[in-house]
C-alpha cells in the first residue's frame, strides 16, 4: 500500500472511535489525512495521532470532500443520515452501527471470513461492520463451517458492559462502590443493577421472545457466511466485566469432528488464538483477551449429548475485534485491493 488515503473517522471521541484512531496508528495504515468527526459538544477537543494533537471537527455534510474512507461509530441515526452524504462525497463508508447491516445492497464484512464481500460497497459506497459478538462468533465458525459444514449453533455470550458504551462502565465502578461502602446502588443505564449481577437483556425484546441482539447474531450470521441454512439460537446477557465478550458455543455439524480435529483446524484459522489447555487450567478469560485483536478460543470438546456436536468458549476484546479492529481490517482490504 504505497497510496496514502485521506481518512475520517465519524464518532472519534467515543470509545469505538479512539480505538479506530489507536487502530489505525497501530496497524500502520497509510493515512496521508486524518479527519476527526463528532458533534457539537465535542467542538474543541483534540486527539492525539501518531504524536500530533489533531482537533475534532463539528460533523457536517460538507465534512467528507476529499476523503477516501470514512470509518463511523456514531450510532445509527447518525448513519443513516450521514453515511449517504460520505458516500455521495466519494467515500467508502464503512458504517459500525446496526443502521446498515441488513440491507441487501450493503456487505456486511469480517475480513478473516469473507473478504470478497468488500467488492459489494461500489452499490451504496457502505460496508457495514457486524455486531461485536457475532464478529468473534463468526471467525471461529468460518474454518469448521467449511471443514464439516454446520447445520446448528446453539449460543449463551457473556457480554462486556462497554458493550453499550462509556457511561455504563462509570455505572458499574459506582455500584460496586456503593456496595463496598453500604449504600444502595442506583440504576439509570441498565433497568435493574449489573454489579454482582447477570442481566439475560441486551436491546429490545421482539415479539418472538428473542432480544434484538439475539437476533442480530442469527440474521448476520446468516449474511456473513452466505448460507441461510445454518440454524442459529442465541441468549445473550450482560455481565459486570468492563471489556471482552465471552461466548460459549455448541455446534452441531453436518460431518462428524472430533476435538481434535476442531483444534487442528482452528490451529491454523486466521484472527484465532488457541487457548486450551483445561489440565492445567488453561483458557479464556475477558481479561486475557483485553486490548488484543485475536478471538481466543478453548474448552474444545465433544458434546456428549449429541454424536456431531462441539462445545467450545471464545473470548474477544468487543471494543477493538468486535469493533474498532474489524473496521481498519476492512479499510485495510479496501487500500489493498479496490481503492
Amino acid at each position: 500500500m504505497s497510496k496514502l488515503y485521506k481518512v475520517a473517522v465519524c464518532g472519534a471521541t467515543g470509545a469505538v472511535g479512539n480505538q479506530m484512531i489507536q487502530c489505525l496508528e497501530q496497524r500502520d495504515f497509510p493515512v496521508g489525512e486524518l479527519r476527526l468527526l463528532a458533534s457539537e459538544r465535542s467542538k474543541g477537543k483534540k486527539l492525539t495521532y501518531k504524536g500530533e494533537q489533531i482537533p475534532v471537527q463539528v460533523l457536517d455534510n460538507g465534512s467528507f470532500q476529499g476523503i477516501d474512507i470514512a470509518l463511523f461509530s456514531a450510532g445509527g441515526g447518525t448513519s443513516q443520515d450521514f453515511a449517504p452524504v460520505a458516500a455521495e462525497s466519494g467515500a467508502v463508508v464503512v458504517d459500525n452501527s446496526s443502521a446498515w447491516r441488513m440491507d441487501p445492497e450493503v456487505p456486511l464484512v469480517v475480513p478473516e471470513v469473507n473478504p470478497g464481500a468488500v467488492a459489494g460497497y461500489t452499490t451504496k459506497g457502505i460496508i457495514a461492520n457486524p455486531n461485536c459478538s457475532t464478529i468473534q462468533m463468526v471467525v471461529v465458525l468460518e474454518p469448521i463451517h467449511r471443514a464439516a459444514g454446520i447445520e446448528r449453533v446453539v449460543v449463551s455470550t457473556y457480554q462486556a458492559v462497554s458493550g453499550t458504551g462509556q457511561k455504563a462502565i462509570v455505572e458499574l465502578e459506582n455500584q460496586l462502590k456503593a456496595l463496598h461502602e453500604g449504600r444502595e446502588p442506583e440504576a439509570k443505564v441498565y433497568p435493574q443493577q449489573i454489579a454482582w449481577n447477570l442481566l439475560p437483556h441486551i436491546d429490545v425484546f421482539k415479539d418472538n421472545g428473542y432480544t434484538k441482539e439475539e437476533m442480530k447474531m442469527v440474521l448476520e450470521t446468516q449474511k456473513i457466511m452466505a448460507d441461510d441454512s445454518i440454524q442459529v439460537s442465541a441468549t445473550c446477557v450482560r455481565v459486570p466485566v468492563r471489556y471482552g465478550h465471552s461466548e460459549a458455543v455448541n455446534l452441531q455439524t453436518r460431518d462428524k469432528l472430533s476435538a481434535g480435529d476442531v483444534r487442528e483446524i482452528l490451529s491454523k484459522a486466521p484472527g484465532i488464538k488457541l487457548v486450551d489447555d483445561p489440565a492445567n487450567l488453561v483458557y479464556p478469560t475477558p481479561l486475557m483477551a483485553a486490548g488484543q485483536d485475536l478471538t481466543m478460543v478453548g474448552r474444545i470438546r465433544e458434546d456428549i449429548s449429541q454424536e456431531r456436536g462441539i462445545d467450545l468458549f471464545l473470548v474477544a476484546d468487543n471494543i477493538r475485534k468486535g469493533a474498532a479492529t474489524n473496521a481498519v481490517q476492512i479499510a485495510e482490504l479496501l487500500a489493498e485491493k479496490y481503492l
